[in-house]
């Protein structure tokens, strides 16, 4: 007899206890499920992006705030062939579908490279929700999948995870860390205001082609990279086609919001762009047929 799962789909891409460790912890690795060849070429594809060797159309590429040589994150890869080779991997979105069901979205991804940290912090992203930054709902109809390309260690800042957080229902209040000084956190880099004092966590230790699947609700973060090399990884963050906008200027999520709404003006002066058409931009169907996103 099938257990009621409220996180799952009777998909066989999981088994019925890899689906059950989800559905109490909000997140579970999968060894190896995308192949060295495809992390090659992304790989091989941001650094030919950030020497000028391909063209960066569509992409927000950011810069660490510290090391201002430093490009930390490509953001926006749907529209470029090679990643997408990684965004649409049958492999990843046959399990990406146990999440969001047979429709699914990429509606957020990005390649990013931790760089060693100079001494200041900037490289640690604070404890976080993922949910915080999208304006689409229901939350239990999106997913996150989060690949190493290098190894990652607790040396060179892997993710951490609060398990079970994702099971709260609750969007806690973000901003920059209180106290932090100017130019020592990256842009859009909120944490968790009142983290919970009981709060539990796991480092997710990972090898190549490893991948994580989580909760947009999970309590997350990555530490500072202490190792003299990069921490690159690709992520990809999936959702169901029966997904629909909500009004995200309002309420917990209005700082990202009206942050974003700033940034996106300053880049296209007097263009009229709403925080919903700015993720539409993000957004490209890898599987079935599309609905209300």
């Amino acid at each position: 007899m099938i257990p009621n799962l409220r996180y799952t789909k009777n998909v066989k891409s999981l088994t019925m206890i890899q689906r059950v460790f989800y559905e109490k912890n909000g997140f579970i690795v999968i060894p190896r499920v995308v192949p060295q060849s495809v992390l090659d070429k992304c790989n091989k594809r941001f650094d030919d992006i950030v020497a000028g060797k391909v063209p960066r159309t569509g992409m927000i590429v950011m810069y660490d705030v510290q090391d201002k040589q430093s490009v930390n994150k490509i953001q926006d890869l749907s529209h470029d062939e090679v990643f997408l080779e990684y965004i649409e991997n049958k492999q990843l979105l046959d399990i990406v579908e146990v999440f969001t069901g047979p429709n699914i979205m990429a509606i957020h991804n990005m390649l990013i490279a931790k760089p060693p940290d100079i001494g200041s912090g900037s490289t640690k992203h604070p404890p976080h929700q993922d949910l915080y930054y999208f304006p689409y709902r229901p939350a239990d109809l999106i997913v996150a999948a989060w690949t190493a390309i290098e190894p990652c260690t607790r040396e060179n800042g892997c993710l951490y995870v609060s398990p079970g957080s994702h099971r709260l229902d609750y969007l806690f209040e973000h901003d920059y860390p209180p106290g932090s000084k100017p130019g020592t956190v990256n842009k859009f880099y909120h944490g968790i205001l009142n983290v919970p004092e009981s709060t539990k966590w796991v480092h997710l230790e990972m090898q190549p082609g490893d991948t994580v699947f989580f909760h947009p609700l999970l309590i997350h973060g990555s530490g500072v990279n202490t190792s003299t090399r990069t921490r690159r990884a690709i992520s990809c963050h999936y959702g169901s086609t029966d997904c629909t906008y909500v009004d995200a200027s309002k309420g917990v999520q209005a700082k990202i919001h009206d942050e974003v709404i700033e940034v996106a003006r300053k880049r296209y002066p007097g263009a009229e762009i709403s925080y919903n058409d700015i993720w539409k931009f993000k957004f490209r169907l890898v599987r079935g047929i599309q609905s209300a996103l």
